[in-house]
């Protein structure tokens, strides 16, 4: 595995996002062919473990901004890939995944495992779980803080 030399990056946002680019730039080009983008396979997959569940709770388990997961959601419901029902008032909308979002989590699973497996592979198992704890971690403690400002 040849690496790439990359400066360490002192902020520790600046370096998660480009982790972030470099993680989704490799799943898009994976993803591409099936028509579905890495942020979209994240909700599918969200959807699919939490079954119905509100947008703004949605939101908040991804760590998605408002704007971003609302224009993603409209694309999605467009292919048809979720459904949406109104909750008690005007704002609140209930979400989950449709016959369609599960055909295309279903085909989509397959082609997302092999990237999974490989990174796992050049990782390394114990480095490769350790990495997903921290990251929580780090969410975690970024949200709570964020919360307190």
């Amino acid at each position: 595995m040849s690496q790439t030399f990359l400066p360490v990056l002192p902020c520790m946002c600046g370096s998660f996002r480009r982790t972030a680019r470099a993680l989704t730039q490799l799943y898009e080009k994976t993803l591409r062919p099936l028509g579905l983008r890495a942020t979209q396979m994240t909700i599918l997959q969200a959807l699919s473990r939490t079954g119905e569940v509100p947008q703004g709770q949605l939101g908040e388990m991804l760590a998605m901004d408002s704007t971003s997961l609302t224009r993603t959601l409209a694309i999605m419901r467009r292919e048809g890939w979720i459904a949406e029902r109104k909750g008690k008032d005007r704002r609140e909308r209930w979400l989950r995944m449709s016959a369609a979002g599960e055909a295309k989590l279903k085909r989509a699973e397959p082609v997302w495992k092999e990237v999974q497996t490989r990174l796992r592979g050049d990782l390394g198992e114990q480095e490769w779980n350790r990495l997903l704890q921290l990251t929580q971690q780090v969410t975690s403690v970024a949200m709570v803080q964020g919360e307190s400002q």
